[in-house]
């Protein structure tokens, strides 16, 4: 029986050292060039066999490509102060503005290719036909070549450094707290272990102390958020001439406005099941209100944890239950040494799986502290994992889900996990906690992501007219207010929670696909739960189809039609009654 232990990943299967990294340039460097040999041949009447190995040459360029950025990366996030890590990113950045300005000509002859050509081509396409369809989508918005170019070159000194900086200032924070009378020093990760912990003043400590480092740094990282923001405008809406800042992040999503605009506007319309639910919380915690501290606090003192083994068992043996092959493929990960669970000072922050290209099984982080959502996050990053792999006979540019759905695999997975516990758990308070965290984790899925997203709307537009660090700031109080209505009381330093989400700057307008991918698990979970085993052949399809077909028309083939209020809806409707389940529960005396 294999014995799972904490350990830093591997990077050796991308390459050996960083010079190895930064030699593979050379061979890059002539595909590059015999590529750029083509261009005279890129005609309206191009022949379909020669545009298919023109694709194949670009897929190769492209795997080598994200092969050296995916070590310099994952390098980087083994540990952000490495001042030598740091310098590889940096470089490799620089170098890939460089090679993707020398590589536009073949996407803007792609996208300026007349309809009747380009369906000819497409027509022979096979996997590729997906990733041309949606590059042609960015028709309305792409700028001439020399103007392309100085963007790319823009980026790698303007919003990746911006990026950079807040990931480099950020990731150095150590935060004080006192615990049973000892002062400890803690990285984030570990702080925000006592944002759960059953005693109401070290939960508060914990969050004041969150947000004060924060806070100290509120000027210099509003800054960078306020800069990141015009540069989306600047690029997007001004040069681009996308409607809306949030369009940019739809038209990635190829998803249709109103559809991200329905989602939005029907979560807000169900705040009042959230505060339901912290109204109930507070009558379970003995208390007349939640203070924002209180929303995740456990409601009986369960202080149970997992060793690293037995997460890592709990979560095989709620994939195998499933199904076999889903076990099997999330196991790959752990035997090539593609896990970096260990926490350190230094190491990036939260948890992520990074799929480098389809030959190789995925990397996963995870900051493991054996608390039972550190196994809950464990299933669910290794679930993004085994969505990869189920979609890694996909081509590299087909491979990757597409945002919104690119949740699904790792949102279910956890969902296999609790129900597993619950099934499985004899400890009554246990049992109590995990019920309760469920709705825990549906509310920080749903609703404050699509907060979130709602404050993000809002500060775009404020910065556009000129609105201080202190502006946004008061923006974000009126959105937790909205949010939480009378069920919660918000405390002034939570005025500097959006400064410390690092998805706003990364990733502008990422955070709603968290609220969509939640809310479809749902729906498909129930289908699971009444279908059973016949659900789950069109569950893996669903997954194996990557990023090679539309999310809309692989939604319709789900039978999931996103465009109706009523989707969305249903999903609220049933975390309503799980807090009526919940309400239904005699509270202990």
């Amino acid at each position: 029986m294999t014995t799972y232990t904490q350990t830093r990943w591997r990077l050796n299967d991308l390459f050996p050292s960083p010079e190895a990294a930064l030699a593979a340039f050379d061979t890059l460097e002539e595909k590059v060039a015999a590529f750029e040999a083509h261009r005279s041949a890129l005609r309206p009447d191009i022949p379909e066999d020669e545009f298919l190995n023109l694709l194949r040459e670009l897929e190769d360029i492209v795997k080598l490509a994200e092969r050296i950025y995916g070590y310099a990366h994952l390098r980087f996030s083994e540990n952000t102060q490495d001042e030598a890590a740091q310098n590889l990113l940096g470089q490799v950045r620089q170098r890939m503005a460089e090679i993707e300005n020398r590589l536009l000509f073949f996407d803007l002859w792609w996208k300026a290719l007349d309809d009747e050509n380009a369906e000819r081509l497409m027509a022979v396409a096979g996997d590729y036909r997906y990733y041309l369809e949606k590059m042609r989508l960015y028709r309305p918005h792409t700028l001439s070549e020399a103007e392309e170019k100085v963007i790319n070159l823009k980026d790698s000194t303007g919003a990746m450094a911006l990026i950079t900086l807040y990931s480099a200032i950020t990731n150095r924070y150590t935060f004080k707290l006192e615990v049973d009378g000892e002062t400890k020093e803690l990285t984030r990760g570990e702080l925000m272990v006592y944002a759960r912990h059953h005693d109401p003043d070290l939960r508060a400590a914990a969050y004041q102390e969150l947000y004060r480092v924060y806070g100290n740094d509120s000027s210099i990282l509003g800054q960078i958020y306020q800069n990141r923001v015009r540069d989306w405008y600047n690029e997007n809406v001004l040069l681009r001439k996308f409607p809306t800042p949030i369009s940019v992040r739809n038209l990635a999503n190829h998803l249709p406005d109103e559809v991200v605009e329905t989602l939005l506007t029907v979560t807000r319309e169900n705040a009042e099941v959230f505060r339901r639910f912290f109204r109930l919380k507070a009558r379970w915690l003995g208390v007349e209100r939640l203070r924002r501290y209180d929303i995740y606090a456990p409601v009986a003192k369960a202080d149970k944890t997992y060793d690293f083994g037995e997460a890592v068992e709990m979560v095989m043996a709620a994939y195998r239950r499933f199904d076999p092959k889903v076990a099997e493929l999330a196991e790959r990960v752990l035997a090539e040494n593609h896990l970096d669970s260990e926490v350190r000072k230094g190491k990036s922050g939260g948890a992520f799986c990074s799929t480098v290209t389809p030959d190789f099984t995925p990397w996963v982080l995870v900051n493991y502290q054996g608390r039972p959502d550190d196994v809950a996050t464990l299933a669910h990053e290794l679930g993004h994992a085994v969505h990869s792999m189920l979609a890694q006979h996909h081509t590299a540019f087909t491979q990757h889900a597409i945002l919104p759905l690119a949740e699904t695999a790792s949102t279910f997975g956890e969902m296999l996990l609790v129900d597993m516990l619950l099934e499985q758990e004899t400890d009554e308070a246990v049992r109590r906690d995990l019920l309760f965290r469920q709705v825990d984790d549906n509310y920080a899925t749903i609703m404050r992501q699509a907060y979130f997203a709602l404050f993000e709307k809002q500060a775009h537009d404020m910065v556009r007219e000129g609105a201080s660090v202190n502006d946004l700031a008061a923006a974000y109080m009126d959105n937790l207010h909205d949010q939480f209505g009378d069920a919660v009381e918000v405390s002034d330093e939570f005025r500097w929670e959006w400064v410390s989400i690092p998805h706003i700057y990364h990733a502008p307008f990422y955070v709603y696909a968290y609220a969509f991918g939640q809310l479809l698990v749902l729906a498909l979970y129930q289908r699971y739960q009444q279908e059973g085993k016949a659900f789950i052949p069109r569950y893996l399809n669903l997954l194996a189809a990557g990023g090679s077909k539309p999310p809309m028309q692989i939604l319709q083939e789900a039978g999931v039609d996103v465009t109706q209020a009523a989707f969305w809806q249903g999903g609220f409707d049933l975390i309503a009654q799980w807090v009526a389940q919940l309400e239904a529960l005699p509270r202990p005396s």
